[in-house]
């Protein structure tokens, strides 16, 4: 009796020990770098936060503005600052490319909140090699809603219609998404704009319909400008990011978001990151229906999960219902296009160089 009486009672403590254990063990670290600003923000409230309460995890989160060369010394260095990255596409592309990123099995992704598989479930080009997207963001079209007789425009054509819809423009300035925003416009089907792209006919196409608004046409750099110039008078289309339509909301312009033109910022890990496991859980958590409509509820970035949409409900901050300014909202996204930033990447050069003449070409 005596020795079970002891052995309870050092099966007791050992428990006891054990959970003390657990309970005051330090917790593992996993950092995510991502930008500055509002994006960075709410990724820290809908995505890295909550993931450290899920997770008992410590997360550290660290801003960068893209540099490749910092995150090739990284690895090289094997001093890794981020164990999960957010990329804009076009570098999450070029890193794959230049073997800094680890391959990601797309089949390892959680299903839809309707049971959709990932690869369903995610809307067009968010899965990559390397990468898995967040959120998309797009280039819409504003206009004046008290400058014209009749019915409002409503679709990329009447940007470039200047009988029904007479009055400056505004773009900026640039060849990627104004080359397939005039192709598209003048009626190619989006399957065939970067085929198009690749013939000097196809590019002359494109020059000349840009060439039907050119007279007048008002280049815009800054965000907020392309509301500033509808307002004020000063044209009467001008074509937006879909960040200033949020921000635009008190005095709304007339959005038209027919053939928007959209992108993604995705997660990416380290090439060789010893707490790959470790990030890798973090972007099936972070690229689930529910966190995402979290961030979408905090910036008006559209969930790449098409599962998440529905979860979407109103700014905490503003109280205003964000499905509306959303791009991948369905309203918004039956016809928009995908920019294929790969092609661009490969292509890209000596059309920006061509639209530059072209720009400073007298009409």
């Amino acid at each position: 009796m005596r020795r079970f009486i002891l052995g309870i009672t050092l099966l007791t403590a050992l428990i006891g020990a054990a959970a003390l254990y657990w309970a005051t063990r330090p917790l593992p670290v996993l950092t995510v770098t991502t930008w500055p600003g509002a994006y960075g923000h709410a990724q820290r409230a809908a995505l890295i936060e909550p993931y450290r309460d899920v997770a008992r995890v410590n997360m550290h989160a660290n801003e960068w503005e893209g540099d490749l060369a910092e995150l090739s010394h990284a690895i090289a260095s094997h001093s890794y600052k981020g164990d999960v990255i957010d990329f804009e596409l076009p570098k999450a592309i070029q890193a794959c490319r230049m073997g800094l990123l680890e391959k990601i099995d797309a089949t390892s992704l959680p299903a839809g909140i309707d049971g959709a598989p990932a690869a369903h479930d995610f809307v067009n080009g968010a899965l990559g090699e390397c990468w898995v997207a967040s959120v998309a963001y797009s280039q819409a079209i504003l206009f004046a809603k008290d400058k014209f007789a009749g019915a409002e425009p409503a679709t990329a054509a009447d940007f470039f219609d200047i009988a029904r819809f007479p009055g400056p423009r505004a773009m900026k300035q640039g060849a990627k998404l104004n080359l397939e925003l005039a192709l598209l416009a003048d009626g190619v089907a989006p399957q065939d704009i970067y085929k198009t792209l690749e013939t000097d006919a196809g590019v002359a196409r494109a020059f000349q319909k840009l060439g039907t608004i050119k007279p007048g046409l008002i280049w815009w750099q800054a965000a907020g400008e392309p509301a500033r110039l509808i307002r004020s008078g000063q044209a009467v289309f001008s074509t937006v990011l879909n960040g200033d339509i949020f921000d635009a909301r008190a005095d709304m312009p007339g959005v038209i978001w027919d053939r928007q033109l959209y992108e993604f910022d995705v997660f990416g890990v380290p090439k060789g990151n010893p707490k790959k496991d470790m990030a890798m859980d973090f972007i099936r958590y972070a690229t689930s229906a529910r966190p995402l409509a979290r961030m979408a509820n905090r910036i008006s970035y559209g969930p790449a999960r098409r599962s998440a949409l529905p979860l979407v409900g109103d700014n905490p901050e503003f109280h205003i219902a964000m499905r509306p300014f959303l791009p991948t909202a369905p309203a918004n996204f039956a016809t928009a296009f995908a920019v294929d930033d790969a092609w661009w990447l490969a292509h890209g050069a000596p059309l920006e160089a061509r639209f530059a003449t072209w720009a400073a070409a007298p009409n």
